[in-house]
């Protein structure tokens, strides 16, 4: 049967393979979302299948986040009892805006992408999802290195849990700004997650994170490793150009 099946697939145009790969994602994805709001406390169970079914139907795999670390991002928003911050936007801010907005918190998204966050606003929207504030703006050149544009005046004094996906590795200093542009709102207790802690500039950069901000660092062993930082004793650095030194060898 499998063997018919692939040939079947192998006769239909490309094409025509996008379009109904695209339809079979739909139909996981709202079905795998459907589950995810039912049972938003156990979504992260090691022997959950779930992640994985929400990760194949959102798609665009090459940059969501993976299945270790989105479970990881879900595990602490369930543990979060302040707002949330996350350093781009996708998949993981439907989902963790979903567990904020049960647990009666904020969680605020900074994206620099319009097209990407009008997708992420759409389902937003559609699973009535009002938890989270999706700022959209250009990354802004800080000197030393480029960031988001945070509305610092109208954001929370402090945030219990940091998701650091973005910006892209492409962008001048990385994941850097983070520390410099929003050590204010970091304080003891605040926890950093960051994605790919298997490229050495993500290590690096956390490594400088945790001597900045008097942080323990633990890598986390997975398919895909990332990096928790936990905050204990704040640092102080003024501004983020006090803190350009820090970025030059990024």
């Amino acid at each position: 049967m499998n063997l018919l099946l692939s040939g079947i697939k192998s006769l239909l145009p490309w094409r025509v393979r996008n379009v109904i790969r695209g339809g079979h994602r739909q139909l996981v994805f709202r079905r795998a979302m459907r589950r995810f709001l039912k049972q938003i406390e156990t979504s992260a169970q090691p022997a959950s299948s779930l992640v994985n079914d929400l990760v194949y139907g959102w798609g665009n795999e090459s940059w969501s986040a993976q299945e270790g670390y989105l479970a990881g991002c879900i595990e602490h928003a369930l543990l979060a009892k302040r707002p949330i911050l996350e350093c781009g936007s996708g998949l993981s801010t439907i989902l963790i805006g979903a567990i904020a907005k049960s647990r009666g918190i904020e969680h605020w998204a900074l994206e620099h992408s319009p097209e990407w966050a009008a997708r992420v606003q759409k389902h937003l929207d559609e699973y009535k999802i009002d938890s989270v504030v999706l700022c959209t703006k250009p990354l802004r050149d800080y000197g030393d290195f480029s960031w988001y544009d945070p509305p610092l005046v109208s954001m929370p004094e402090s945030f219990s849990l940091v998701l650091c996906d973005g910006p892209p590795g492409s962008t001048r200093g990385g994941r850097f700004g983070l520390v410099p542009v929003m050590r204010s709102r970091l304080g003891p207790g605040c926890i950093i997650l960051i994605d790919d802690a298997s490229r050495k500039e993500e290590l690096a950069i956390a490594k400088c994170w945790q001597v900045d901000l008097g942080a323990t660092l633990e890598t986390i062993v997975c398919a895909e490793p990332y990096i928790k930082l936990t905050v204990t004793v704040q640092q102080r650095i003024d501004s983020a150009k006090e803190a350009g030194s820090y970025a030059a060898g990024f």
